[in-house]
């Protein structure tokens, strides 16, 4: 399967690609074309479909007591995350990597720790690009396929802008376990960075575990951020966002903390009385962030829509996952904080051939370079919007085969 798929050229190839061949999957490999499909659909836009097909959610905090209202307050996260920076000398974030809401408060962040003194950004998407500073965008060919999706081209985009240093970390020798990548991650970073300059602040942009400062979500393996801490002598920041995300329906730990500390923005927990911010695992990690939900009935357009089951299992033991349609709305949390304006596009743009992808991207970068916003439509009719920054666009329609369909330039105000 993978090799197959490494075959195809670009995400929405691979989308219908996986979707025609997952009927005759084993369980197993059903499991990981789900995981495919939501790599696939978060780099075609359709951020809430992604969440469905691939609802990864975190173990349970055995014994976690949550915060309650009357002790704890719910603050931003860019200005508690700034604050709590600016003694620090490693500050590591992680994402989701299917869930391109995670990434969003990294690419806001990225302003402010640079005022505060950061010059290197490590990305583990990264890979070998000797152009990439100069040239100031990510290409096909700058990392793994997560750089095609557009807020992750993004944080390069903003990182070379702010003069950051970008740093490439991820140990990627193919047969690699856990272990040996963890501490290969580590040894990454501190010969890129710290080996040639001692008095170096970076921020690190990893997924999962890997920004764990102790043993525990990675079994009795040590975590990147644990090593990279004993070769450094400093303790980094570390900042969790996998944790409390809205991936189902359930009444789950992160539904019970939305309903007590509501908010439209990344948020953290702050003490009322000692200025504390809470972390759900502190041995683990020194911040939790809450995620704003993104499944609630609006984005969904009305209560129709909302599917009873996103995934289920068939008696035959493979996975079956829900179809990508145009029906939701795509989530609020796209305008960044008012940093993007909507641009509206519907399927006339694809010349009545579907399924078709709409991407944009800035006036002179190629076809190959990460886009700055990206829809895929499957259904005739339908209407979307783009989130983009003022500026100049070049707006493409194209096909799996990536034929071009429909080409022009916009300007968004």
């Amino acid at each position: 399967m993978f090799h197959e798929l490494g075959k195809q050229p670009n995400p929405l190839d691979r989308y219908l690609y996986l979707q025609e061949i997952g009927p005759r999957l084993s369980r197993a490999n059903s499991i990981l074309a789900g995981q495919m499909s939501a790599f696939a659909l978060s780099e075609l836009g359709l951020y809430t479909q992604a969440v469905l097909a691939f609802p990864l959610k975190m173990s349970p905090i055995e014994g976690l007591v949550l915060p309650d209202a009357s002790n704890w307050k719910g603050v931003n996260a860019l200005d508690a995350i700034a604050n709590r920076a600016s003694d620090r000398k490693i500050v590591m974030i992680n994402e989701v990597h299917h869930n391109a809401q995670t990434r969003a408060l990294t690419l806001q962040l990225l302003p402010r720790l640079r005022a505060l003194g950061f010059t290197y950004l490590a990305i583990e998407a990264l890979g070998k690009d000797p152009g990439l500073a100069k040239r100031g965008y990510p290409l096909r060919s700058s990392g793994t396929e997560y750089l095609q999706e557009p807020l992750y081209g993004e944080i390069v985009r903003e990182a070379v802008r702010l003069g950051f240093e970008l740093v490439h970390y991820d140990y990627d020798k193919a047969g690699a376990d856990v272990e040996t990548r963890e501490v290969g991650q580590a040894k990454n970073l501190y010969d890129r960075v710290f080996a040639k300059d001692p008095q170096a602040r970076l921020v690190v942009a990893g997924g999962y575990a890997h920004v764990d400062k102790a043993i525990g979500r990675l079994g009795q393996v040590q975590p990147m951020a644990m090593i990279l801490t004993k070769l450094v002598g400093s303790d980094p920041l570390s900042i969790d966002q996998a944790q409390f995300l809205d991936v189902d329906w359930s009444d789950d730990d992160y539904h019970q903390l939305v309903k007590r500390f509501p908010s439209d923005v990344p948020e953290v927990l702050v003490d009322r009385k000692t200025g504390h911010l809470w972390s759900a695992k502190p041995e683990l990690y020194d911040i939790s962030v809450i995620s704003p939900p993104m499944l609630s009935i609006k984005a969904f357009g009305n209560v129709s829509n909302v599917p009873p089951q996103p995934v289920r299992l068939e008696p035959d033991g493979h996975y079956v996952y829900p179809k990508a349609s145009n029906v939701m709305f795509r989530p609020a949390w796209l305008e960044l904080g008012g940093l993007r304006h909507a641009y509206p596009i519907d399927t006339r743009l694809c010349r009545d051939q579907l399924p078709c992808a709409v991407d944009a991207h800035y006036i002179g970068e190629p076809n190959n370079a990460s886009p700055a916003d990206i829809y895929a439509f499957f259904s005739a009719g339908s209407v979307t919007r783009l989130y983009l920054r003022p500026g100049r666009y070049r707006l493409r329609a194209w096909t799996r085969e990536g034929r071009t369909l429909s080409q022009s330039n916009i300007n968004v105000h």
